[in-house]
């Protein structure tokens, strides 16, 4: 298993790149627009550190108010496995939120009620 990004909601990407890459020292590492759905994703990481661990900032492009802890997303973590471990998680008693149905990510749920998002 390897970490791979925290997501955080945004209401400004340009005041959020600001913050995070111009005052902070973090670079764009990808970014992807994505019409359908109505938002963009920003990948973020210090420099040198890009394969390591990255902040994803997500970008509604809808307005909609953030209430306290909203901003925060999810966790993601990279498996080889993907189908076994949510088996065994769900034997374990853990939440699928959503499962792997595409065959490469899947959404789990903390005791705490934080997202987890597993990618194969």
């Amino acid at each position: 298993m390897r970490f791979l990004h925290t997501m955080v909601r945004v209401t400004d990407i340009d005041q959020s790149l600001d913050f995070y890459c111009n005052k902070l020292g973090l670079h764009e590492v990808r970014r992807k627009e994505v019409p359908q759905g109505r938002y963009t994703l920003v990948f973020l990481a210090p420099p040198g550190q890009e394969n390591i661990a990255e902040i994803e900032l997500t970008y509604n492009w809808d307005k909609e108010p953030y209430g306290e802890g909203r901003n925060f997303g999810h966790l993601a973590f990279e498996v080889d496995d993907i189908y076994g471990l949510c088996e065994r998680l769900q034997a374990g008693g853990v939440v699928i939120n959503r499962p792997p149905r595409d065959g490469y990510m899947a959404f789990v749920r903390s005791p705490d009620n934080v997202s987890v998002e597993l990618l194969q």
